[in-house]
């Protein structure tokens, strides 16, 4: 109603009248332009810490991660620096959404900044400030590798940031193809996860084994570990590409077996990912076919058309002068019959043979 009494103007349209809501100082309209510019800003905020915070959990915390962190500083790795300006913005945010209005359940804009903070508190504050806590200083803090490894672990925290994501993206549910970008920026962002997993599992049995995967790999390329050179063995985009390669072949229930499970917990870990894949394999081509069917939606009524039209056509004997009035598929539509003169009056005569 806005947008039209906006473009016919006032005049046009004088019984609406659109006021917009009395906002407090310092309060920002949820549907504002530079709140909806925030939102993406802080979506890709949150899209970065789901990728790069279960890599960093899994792949930099390590021994001589944490002795290059104490010998260089916390500014040494630029991912640190990027973290802690993520942590910041997302302090940033929670402010932010102090002041953000919001609709109750009668449908009415609520401005009053104490109602604001209530309904943020009794929302989504927890998970927010959890996200935000700066992990990362607690870690360069701490002198012990288990609080180190333990403290990495509570960053996967900020993932929760993903339910609001998820929330938000609903509504583009009704665009087929963007439900289906969307199921295969999931697939992909799942199994970067498992990838990660993966290779934790690995790393944490590789000192009580060595028949692990990540013995075997480093058999494989060549980089055999060496108890006294701490960085020995193969580098960290080795073990990533090669986590990434196994959980898409799990996933997809391909799996060559050139990386396979060989210990307990990996084999345990690796049937969790072939249950995980099996249902993701339904949801996606459940989706998929819905969408195609969607698609041809169109098609299908047209052609069905165009059948109940011949069948016309040949249960009435239409000559063929007259055929061209009743079907056009180069316009893409049908003709309707009954506006014909001949037409209606061949219908009429049929069915109402008393009538002249």
């Amino acid at each position: 109603i806005s947008s039209l009494v906006l473009s016919l103007g006032a005049d046009v349209l004088p019984e609406y009248k659109i006021e917009a809501p009395v906002t407090h100082s310092w309060t920002m309209l949820h549907y504002s332009p530079v709140k909806a510019a925030w939102d993406w800003v802080i979506l890709l905020l949150v899209l970065y810490t789901a990728l790069f915070t279960p890599y960093s959990a899994a792949f930099l915390l390590d021994e001589h991660g944490d002795s290059l962190r104490r010998r260089c500083g916390y500014t040494c790795n630029p991912l640190n620096v990027v973290d802690l300006m993520v942590d910041v913005l997302f302090i940033v945010d929670i402010g932010i959404n102090f002041r953000t209005t919001f609709v109750n359940p009668n449908d009415e804009v609520v401005t009053e900044p104490w109602k604001i903070a209530v309904n943020y508190l009794k929302g989504w504050f927890a998970i927010d400030l959890v996200a935000a806590l700066p992990f990362d200083l607690l870690i360069f803090r701490s002198g012990s590798d288990e609080m180190a490894t333990l403290i990495g672990l509570l960053k996967t925290a900020r993932l929760l940031r993903l339910v609001r994501v998820a929330r938000k993206l609903d509504r583009y549910s009704e665009y087929g193809a963007a439900v289906l970008f969307l199921l295969m920026c999931t697939f992909v962002l799942i199994a970067h996860w498992l990838a990660c997993i993966w290779y934790a599992v690995g790393y944490v049995e590789r000192p009580y084994t060595e028949t692990g995967w990540l013995d075997n790999l480093a058999e494989q390329l060549g980089k055999a570990y060496n108890a006294s050179e701490p960085g020995s063995g193969p580098s960290a985009k080795d073990y990533y590409i090669t986590a990434l390669y196994f959980t898409f072949s799990s996933l997809t229930s391909v799996g060559f077996g050139n990386v396979s499970p060989n210990t307990n917990s990996e084999k345990l870990f690796s049937i969790c990912v072939m249950v995980i894949g099996s249902l993701m394999y339904a949801s996606i081509f459940g989706n998929v076919s819905a969408i195609i069917q969607r698609l041809y939606s169109g098609t299908t009524r047209y052609h069905t058309q165009m059948l109940r039209v011949k069948e016309f056509i040949r249960f009435h004997q239409i000559p063929s002068g007259l055929r061209n009035h009743c079907a056009c598929p180069a316009r893409g539509y049908t003709h309707p019959l009954w506006r014909h003169p001949q037409l209606s009056l061949l219908h009429h005569s049929r069915y109402h043979p008393d009538h002249p």
